[in-house]
C-alpha cells in the first residue's frame, strides 16, 4: 500500500490567484499521487475565494467543532472541492472570524492583518483536528507557506500522543514570499495548547516575527525544502545549522521521483 502525505498549502490554485507558492499547492499534490501515493490537500478558506466557481460544499460531519483561540470560542467549518484537472480534493479551513470576507495575508490596503498569527494557530489545529476526524494516519505532513508553519510544533507536542500522529515526519518548503510584521503577545498567549505552551518560545527572539516563525516550524520538522534560491538566507543557515536535511527543489518534471526519493529517506 501507498504511503500518505498530507499536504497543507497556504495556497493552491485556481481558489487564489497564480503564484509561485499556489502553483506548488496544486503540483506536488497531483504528481506525488501520480506516483502512487495517497494524499489529503487542506488551505485556508480564503475570503477571495469564489465558492460558487469553485464549487466548494460544506462537509456537515466534519464542521461543528469550536477551536478556542485567546480564551475565545470560534466555530470550524470545513468545506471540500475538486481541482478540475486534477480531481485532486481539497478540504478548506473556515471561520467566519479569520477568512470570511478578508483577504490572504493583507487587507485592501496592503497591510498585514494584525491577528495572522491566530489564524495560523486556527488553521493548524483546525486541519490536525480534521485529519483526526477523517481517521486517516498521514505518513507525511508537508507543509508549505507561513500559514502552516504552527503544525510542526503541534505535531511533535500537542498532537504526539495521538496514534494518527505519533510516527508521522514533517516536511516544511521555505518560500520567498514572507510577511514582514511581528506576531504579538496575543499570539504567544493563543500558541498554548496541551504541551504546545509558552516555554517552547523562550529560544527565539522577543520580537517574534515571521522569521522567527519560520525557526520554529524549521526545529519542529523533520525535513526542509527549498524552494528557490531567493528562500531567506537566516532560514536556511538556521536550518543547516540544525542538521535538518535540506532538499533543494527540482524542476517539475523532476520533482516526482526526487520527492519520493527525499520523503523515504526520511521515513527511513
Amino acid at each position: 500500500m501507498g504511503k500518505k502525505v498530507l499536504f497543507i498549502n497556504q495556497e493552491i490554485t485556481p481558489y487564489v490567484p497564480e503564484s509561485e507558492m499556489s502553483v506548488m499547492g496544486n503540483l506536488m499534490p497531483h504528481k506525488i499521487q501520480e506516483l502512487g501515493f495517497e494524499i489529503r490537500t487542506f488551505m485556508p478558506k480564503w475570503g477571495i475565494i469564489n465558492e460558487r466557481r469553485g464549487q466548494l460544499h460544506e462537509v456537515i460531519r466534519l464542521s461543528g467543532m469550536n477551536l478556542i483561540i485567546d480564551d475565545t470560542d470560534h466555530p470550524l467549518i470545513i468545506k471540500v472541492a475538486s481541482i478540475p484537472q486534477s480531481r485532486i480534493q481539497v478540504y478548506f479551513i473556515d471561520n467566519e472570524d479569520y477568512f470570511q470576507k478578508r483577504k490572504t495575508t493583507v487587507d485592501d490596503n496592503g497591510d498585514e492583518y494584525s491577528d495572522n498569527g491566530e489564524r495560523a494557530i486556527f488553521f493548524a489545529r483546525g486541519v490536525l483536528e480534521t485529519v483526526k476526524k477523517l481517521r486517516w494516519t498521514p505518513d507525511i505532513i508537508h507543509c508549505q507557506g507561513w500559514m502552516s508553519a504552527v503544525v510542526p510544533l503541534y505535531v511533535k507536542t500537542a498532537y504526539k500522543e495521538e496514534p494518527q500522529f505519533a510516527n508521522t515526519k514533517v516536511v516544511t518548503s521555505l518560500f520567498s514570499e514572507q510577511p514582514k510584521g511581528n506576531l504579538d503577545d496575543k499570539f504567544k498567549h493563543s500558541l498554548e495548547f496541551k504541551e504546545a505552551n509558552s516555554k517552547v518560545l523562550e529560544k527565539y527572539n522577543e520580537r517574534f516575527d515571521f522569521i522567527e516563525l519560520g525557526k520554529l516550524a524549521i526545529d519542529y520538522s523533520d525535513g526542509i525544502v527549498k524552494v528557490n534560491d531567493n528562500v531567506n538566507d537566516d532560514l536556511l543557515k538556521y536550518a543547516q545549522a540544525n542538521d535538518k536535511p535540506v532538499f533543494n527543489h527540482s524542476t517539475a518534471e523532476e520533482a516526482q521521483n526526487d520527492y519520493t526519493t527525499f520523503y523515504n529517506k526520511l521515513l527511513g
